[in-house]
């Protein structure tokens, strides 16, 4: 497995890392059996940077994994998030980084996941009632106690992570990144690389629909969330289907699938790019390894330039109360 390093903490961690929120939400229909087997999968493929939260599943993500931990917690760098609150029954109540939630949020992830320390802790949203410096201030505290061992934010604004950054060093910054989501490019990559904080793409395959497969909206199970998403509903879903049909054209040309095309090119952005691409079978975790290897020559990248320019997605990546959320 090909590594890059994790901004300024100097850690190396696999190049191409795994999303583990669809093992318990958002997607459909998962299975404990099927996700334990993938997760033990990935280690011996050499894909050890996970990625989940506390509010996955209302918790069960980080339990699952935990399953896996309590033998082969060396092997995995771990990587949580707190911020976003949900009922039990999943309904959501806002962001909170308020120093007392952010004390409170971490000892449950800690034991959840029965671990000791959280190798990367994430404020998952911006709370914009809360003072940056005051919610990065509680972490460094949890980084000084041994329970965090470095910090990052995600979907916050370049002055943002600035304000952050010199409260504590922010190792990385966690933001979605595809082909047809491009936002973060201009200051908040000039932002991370001039403070030498990694960039860790999550949905860098369009939450599915780059890789392809995706022919229709019914293709999707009745609960999966991402058939409220506006990219997902109506003329907006037909539009970017031809878009990635021409991804599909070219990737056949190139003898890889859509997804690999799609992932090679997220990798390519940079090395201080670290995708996180969530699966729960093991084909599509070999196909995401094997996109490592995949060359993109300075044509294959105007070429993709030009069928994916930044904004050429039809509708916003959230619902419009969701979208007020990030970039805080």
């Amino acid at each position: 497995m090909k590594t890059r390093i994790l901004g300024n903490s100097g850690v190396a961690v696999s190049a191409v890392g795994l999303g583990c929120m669809g093992m318990s939400d958002f997607y459909g229909t998962s299975h404990d059996a099927d996700s334990l087997a993938l997760l033990h999968q990935a280690i011996e493929l050499g894909v050890t940077f996970w990625d989940t939260a506390d509010i996955y599943g209302t918790g069960h993500n980080e339990m699952l994994i935990a399953q896996v931990l309590r033998s082969r917690r060396a092997e995995v760098f771990i990587a949580t998030k707190f911020g976003n609150m949900r009922r039990i029954d999943g309904a959501g109540l806002g962001v909170n980084g308020s120093p007392e939630y952010v004390r409170a949020a971490c000892e449950m992830s800690l034991k959840r996941l029965g671990v000791e320390t959280i190798d990367l802790y994430y404020q998952h949203r911006v709370d914009p009632a809360i003072p940056i410096e005051e919610t990065v201030g509680a972490m460094a505290e949890l980084v000084q106690a041994g329970k965090v061992r470095y910090l990052g934010l995600s979907e916050a604004a370049a002055s943002t992570i600035r304000r952050a950054h010199a409260v504590h060093p922010i190792a990385a910054l966690q933001t979605e990144y595809s082909l047809w989501s491009r936002d973060p490019e201009g200051d908040i990559f000039n932002t991370c690389r001039e403070l030498n904080v990694a960039f860790v793409a999550y949905s860098p395959l369009g939450r599915g629909f780059l890789t392809g497969q995706i022919t229709a909206p019914s293709d999707l199970e009745a609960n999966d969330w991402r058939l409220a998403g506006p990219r997902f509903q109506g003329e907006n879903f037909q539009k970017n289907r031809d878009l990635v049909q021409q991804i599909g054209i070219m990737a056949a040309e190139k003898g890889c699938t859509p997804a690999q095309l799609a992932l090679a090119w997220v990798l390519a952005q940079g090395e201080d790019i670290i995708p996180i691409p969530g699966t729960r079978r093991e084909k599509y975790l070999r196909q995401n390894i094997a996109a490592l290897n995949l060359t993109l020559t300075a044509d294959d990248q105007a070429r993709l330039d030009a069928i994916f320019p930044p904004g050429a997605a039809a509708g916003t990546r959230y619902p419009e109360a969701f979208m007020s959320r990030v970039n805080l």
